[in-house]
């Protein structure tokens, strides 16, 4: 049966999820919204006539924000014959991504090395807590650890009150965003080669990466970050001023700094001693706030943006959810995309965050029911109806 596609630019890939919770399903919804088509693979148990799964029902909006584009079907992999039935999607398929535990994917019989013994060219997409090996590969990993075991939470927050996580679930995210970066590689990798590859991502590793310049600092300069608040860890004033109705981030670079005090008419500090050099500027950090703050608290949130935009100068308001989607420019952007589903109606999802010029994403299907597309699936593979009713009546789907 033929069914949309979200996109045409990876049309030609056929991609087993058999992932959970939020890093693995991220990873594959990047490569369902560009057109590949991905079958959600659950295990009988994880929904039946109820609608929980992982940690969120089906028709609430994380599901449904994390699993639209796909198809869905049930499929026991505690039994033979599930595993058998698995081998055999395997066997056609292009990529495989999982974050079962290490161990559970080699008890199962479903690892990189079973499976690609009956396609080396399939690319094996791995995502877990800490890493395929080593001293805790055993151990459970979820994101607001990784962010604590990263460095992350140590220099989130204001100084003096603690570690503070981040408000959302980045080490999730982005250790599903770089696992989806790798199955890329080494898809274009295949076509010199021939053969697929195991891809290998985890949330301590991908949370790391994402501490980018306060790392290098570390490794480079064996300088250890502290908790900077709203304050920038290097640049001053970059940071958060109060206004007459709200708050707004300012981020003068230096060379910006004699327009920024020209622009809030204070024309004075460009060449106070205590502020006459970026170090100066970092140094005193707290008095040139203050004085900043004087000014931006007599204006609105509005004016002070637009004066300082015309002066150049990299401002913009400080928005709750809901005002960021009534931004135009967001609205111009047209992230918030969106899609019929049968159970709740038109409902709007958050679309991918970049675009090309020929082969456009789209929202295409809400996330799926549960088992909706089992007998489609596997009369795609070769299955007779005797075989699916038989298999049902086992409690292989």
């Amino acid at each position: 049966m033929t069914h949309a596609l979200a996109s045409t630019a990876l049309e030609t890939l056929t991609v087993l999820d058999l992932t959970r919770v939020r890093a693995g399903p991220t990873c594959v919804r990047q490569l369902a919204d560009w057109g590949a088509k991905v079958i959600k693979i659950e295990m009988p148990e994880e929904g039946g006539s109820a609608t929980q799964t992982d940690f969120s029902a089906r028709h609430e909006p994380d599901f449904q924000n994390l699993h639209r584009n796909k198809r869905a079907m049930t499929l026991n992999l505690k039994s033979p014959d599930g595993v058998a039935v698995l081998r055999r999607l395997a066997a056609r398929a292009d990529v495989i991504v999982e974050n079962y535990r290490p161990d559970v994917k080699t008890r199962l019989g479903i690892d990189y090395e079973a499976l690609s013994a009956v396609n080396p060219r399939l690319i094996y997409a791995s995502i877990s807590g800490f890493g395929q090996d080593g001293p805790y590969r055993d151990r459970p990993g979820v994101d607001q650890i990784a962010q604590g075991m990263s460095g992350l939470m140590s220099v989130t927050g204001e100084p003096g009150r603690g570690p503070m996580r981040v408000g959302t679930a980045l080490a999730d995210l982005s250790a599903g965003i770089f696992a989806a970066m790798g199955i890329l590689v080494a898809l274009y990798e295949r076509e010199r080669s021939g053969r697929g590859q195991w891809v290998q991502s985890s949330l301590l590793q991908a949370q790391i990466f994402m501490l980018d310049f306060q790392a290098a600092r570390y490794l480079v300069a064996g300088d250890v970050a502290g908790q900077a608040g709203n304050n920038h860890p290097t640049g001053a004033p970059t940071g958060v001023f109060k206004t007459k109705d709200g708050y707004v981030n300012v981020a003068p670079t230096p060379v910006m700094w004699k327009r920024f005090c020209k622009a809030i008419a204070r024309e004075d500090l460009i060449d106070h001693p205590d502020y006459a050099t970026p170090k100066d500027r970092r140094r005193n950090r707290d008095p040139l706030n203050a004085l900043i703050m004087e000014i931006t608290e007599t204006m609105t949130s509005g004016a002070l943006v637009d004066r300082l935009n015309e002066a150049g100068i990299p401002c913009g308001p400080i928005y709750t959810i809901d005002q960021t989607f009534a931004d135009p420019q967001v609205r111009h952007l047209g992230i918030a995309q969106g899609v019929e589903s049968p159970a709740l109606g038109t409902i709007n999802l958050v679309g991918q965050p970049f675009t090309l010029s020929r082969t456009r994403s789209r929202l295409v299907r809400s996330a799926p029911e549960y088992g909706e597309h089992t007998d489609e699936i596997l009369g795609e593979f070769g299955y007779s109806a005797d075989e699916i009713a038989s298999f049902r009546e086992v409690g292989v789907i």
